[in-house]
Formats: C-alpha cells, structure tokens, sequence
C-alpha cells in the first residue's frame, strides 16, 4: 500500500517514448512523447478520433503498442501487475455490479486496489451526495459516476487517470464543485491526476498543465500561462490623443485604428500581440493612454488554433479513436 506522504521516486509519473499504434494501415497514435510530473493535474484535450483513448488502452496495458513504451513511475506499462500498484483508474463507462450496494462496491473496490482513507471516502461520500445503501442497478448515470470518483479519490495511489469524455456531465453544479475540491485535493497530497475531457473550461478550471493531440501526435503541451503566451492576445486602447503608429512592431497585427476627428476625440487602437509584448507595451506607455483591455486566450481559444480549420482526425474505420467500443483521453 502507498501512504499519503511518499510516491515512487521516478521523475515522470507517466513518460511515453515514441509511442504508436497501429490498426491495420492507420495508425491511432503515432510518435507520442509525452511526460508528465508528478504531483501536477494534466488534461489531455482532443476530439474522438485524436488517438487520445488509444493512448490510454496503451497507458494501462489494455492495448499493446506497435511501437514506442509507456511507463507509470518507470514501470513498463506492459506488467500490468506492477503498473498497477501504482494507479487507480475511472474508466469512461462506469459499469458496476448490479445486485451489489453502493457501499458493497467501494469496499471491494478498495480491497482489489492500493489502498483506501476510509475516513476520507466517508467524507467524499457525504460531499458528493451519495447514497450508498442503494442497489447498484438502482443508480443513475451520474450516481455510477459518483461511486468510480469517490473509490478513485479515496485512494493512495501516487497515479489517478480519470478517462471520461465530460468528467462531470452527470453531476449538478454543487457537486461538480466537489469534484474539482476534490481533484486540487488529490493534487496536494502529492498525487498526479491525468484528465481527459471535452470540457475546455473544467480542464482550465482544474489543470495545471494541458496537451493538445491532433491525429495521433501531441501539438501542444505545457502550463496553461505558457500555451496562452504562444498565441494571441488581443489589447484595446483609447487615448488622449492619435492613436500610436504598432504596425511593424514585433509580433504586433493592427486590426482596426481609428484617428480623433476633432480637437477633444480620442484615438483608439485595437490589436493582437503574440509572444513578448514588450515593444508594444512601450509604444502605449509614451501615448498618453486613457483605458486600456486586454484579452488573453482562453483554452478554448488555443484549442480552437489547432482544430477550427484542420483537418479531420485519422480514424480506423470502424472504430472511435482506432479502438471498437473504447472511448477516453490521456496525458
């Protein structure tokens, strides 16, 4: 059993080395170098079809690569047996045992896993509002939901990977709340959470750092205050007086200026800057600026760069994300 205060020593809680699959000609996931630290939340972000569920199948040994390795704690993903002392694992489609109680379940899913805070599970169950005294075939969609997060955060495994689609879909406001308490919990008792969702704004809301996986290949990974800084940022002015001449400027697109036309009309300038905004910046500040805007990125923004004009994702045919029947995410 792992205790809440030490962890395997291996610098990357999960490390993927040129990692691919392929099913038939089409590769689902080609080339992937992922690393992850420990102790950090990562959501990994991608469309069906990205390769993101495949890379996960290959994280937890359900699929074996045709290329590459991945480890968990420098453990070779492909010893199930070792692998999995370290991690415990909600998968995308909670299915439980129908005739068992909700309580039954956490207590045999805390016996086959690498040990459970049964006080901290008593408090999750209160926190999440759920009842464990029901039948399991009683539950709804988000009360399944509710069990596999509940087992899953009362653990001690240094390795949490959540492979759902949308984690709290099921779950009203004040519990989705609980979760993300919960997830910021986890990370601060050193473990390392691995989210995959097609929510943009709970993985900006709860993840320190993000991938990007565009057929196969991560595009894009690292903390979030680094991926905004890679794209653009969009800054309004008004001023005193004329507007500052930007155009030229590094990494400076004008996108719209207007001139005062009268003795007492401000002049307005609106652009984008991308990377060091510092030439910029000195240009307002010797222009008398009387308000000033800015817009950072959202993640959705960032991910909307690699994906609102791109082209559609590689797919084995017959399969979502190259595997029949699976779905999920990664990093």
């Amino acid at each position: 059993m792992t205790s809440p205060t030490t962890r395997p020593t291996d610098p990357c809680a999960v490390r993927t080395v040129g990692l691919g699959k392929r099913y038939g000609r089409t590769w689902a996931v080609q080339d992937l170098d992922l690393r992850i630290r420990p102790g950090t939340v990562f959501g990994l972000l991608g469309p069906n079809g990205a390769g993101k569920s495949t890379t996960i199948r290959m994280l937890l040994g359900l699929a074996r690569p045709s290329s590459g390795r991945a480890e968990v704690f420098g453990v070779d993903a492909a010893d199930v047996v070792r692998a999995h002392r370290q991690l415990a694992h909600v998968p995308a489609d909670v299915a439980l045992w129908p005739h068992l109680s909700g309580a039954q379940v956490l207590h045999l899913l805390a016996a086959t896993g690498p040990g459970t805070d049964e006080a901290y599970r008593a408090e999750l169950v209160e926190r999440f509002a759920l009842d464990p005294s029901k039948r399991a075939r009683t539950y709804s969609t988000g009360n399944r939901q509710k069990v596999a997060l509940v087992a899953a955060f009362a653990t001690r495994a240094p390795l949490l990977v959540l492979v759902l689609d949308e984690p709290t879909s099921g779950l009203d406001p004040l519990v989705e709340r609980e979760f993300h308490r919960a997830v910021t919990c986890a990370r601060d008792r050193g473990q390392t959470v691995l989210l995959s969702s097609h929510r943009l704004d709970e993985v900006e809301a709860v993840c320190d750092e993000v991938g990007i996986v565009r057929a196969g290949r991560l595009v894009e990974a690292g903390p979030l205050s680094r991926l905004r800084g890679l794209h653009r940022t969009e800054v309004s002015a008004t001023f005193t007086g004329p507007a500052p001449r930007l155009a030229g400027l590094p990494g400076v697109s004008v996108l719209e200026t207007a001139d005062p036309v009268g003795p007492r009309a401000p002049g307005r300038v609106r652009f984008t800057v991308s990377g060091p905004p510092g030439a910029a910046l000195a240009a307002l500040a010797g222009a008398g600026v009387s308000a000033l805007s800015v817009h950072e990125p959202s993640l959705e923004e960032v991910f909307l760069d690699h994906y609102g004009a791109g082209e559609p994702e590689r797919c084995a045919p017959g399969t979502r994300d190259g595997a029949a029947g699976t779905s999920g995410s990664l990093r």
